[in-house]
């Protein structure tokens, strides 16, 4: 049994949050910035771009983003561009800790997937390239039916945004 079987309660916990909405091409994080914010996805989509590359879309409500630039004390390694209007829940990653030990669980957990995803995908990679096959990353079965794990590898490498 996961540690948190239902995100709901977490989820629901983010309303106390200030809420911030972005217009379809407003840039959200700003690749380098460093902002000690964590930032919880409510509604809308999201594109995550590194060196002037969309790696990822994210549109799953409760998504995180900030995480490991917090965690890690770097600044951010991708920029975060609304797609459409979104809206996202913001915390001062250091108040929010403290007043809400659920979060690091959660996060954990965020953080747990990804790792699981990247795992799953380089694992696959290494046997396409022991074959001779181009590389062709597919999420594993597991991470296209959770919501929360990866959905592509590259969305594990842009999580410093």
């Amino acid at each position: 049994m996961p540690l948190i079987p239902d995100k709901a309660p977490f989820q629901n916990s983010l309303a106390s949050l200030p809420l911030v909405t972005y217009r379809p091409g407003e840039t959200v994080i700003v690749e380098g910035s460093k902002t000690d914010r964590l930032l919880f996805l409510k509604k809308g989509s999201v594109a995550i771009v590194r060196d002037d590359t969309e790696i990822a879309k994210v549109a799953e409500p409760g998504a995180v983003f900030g995480e490991l630039s917090v965690l890690l004390g770097w600044p951010h390694t991708s920029d975060v561009r609304a797609l459409e209007t979104s809206q996202f829940h913001i915390a001062n990653a250091t108040t929010f800790f403290e007043q809400n030990p659920m979060a690091v669980l959660y996060l954990a957990t965020v953080l747990a997937h990804r790792l699981y995803g990247a795992n799953q995908a380089l694992v696959q990679l290494k046997n396409q390239l022991q074959i001779g096959e181009p590389p062709n990353y597919s999420p594993p079965n597991s991470a296209r039916k959770s919501p929360s794990a990866i959905k592509s590898l590259a969305w594990i490498s842009s999580s410093a945004a």
